[in-house]
């Protein structure tokens, strides 16, 4: 991650942000790590809270169970999933 650079939040898991990192890698920060600029979330997300309260919320595509795991496992559709998704609702691209 680099100072003074703006990130997007992809969705929230557990209370941390998925955001995608300077080597293109969509992983877990805890928020406190953030200043946030907009706090508006994006009407797609599906929100849920867990039993202790945290909270979740990410596109309906990648709301199952284990597809981030999938995804840093390289599974190939699901990784191309997450790329396809993040230009239709973020207007993110993989970067070379």
């Amino acid at each position: 991650m680099t100072t003074g650079k703006e990130y997007i939040v992809l969705g929230i898991e557990c209370d941390d942000y998925r955001i995608i990192n300077d080597n293109n890698d969509p992983c877990l920060y805890e928020p406190s790590s953030f200043e946030v600029i907009d706090p508006t979330e994006p009407e797609f997300w599906v929100k849920e809270y867990g039993e202790d309260g945290e909270r979740y919320a990410y596109p309906i595509e990648w709301n199952e169970a284990g597809f981030f795991e999938d995804y840093h496992d390289n599974n190939n559709s699901v990784v191309s999933k997450f790329w396809q998704d993040c230009k239709k609702y973020y207007g993110i691209s993989k970067h070379a």
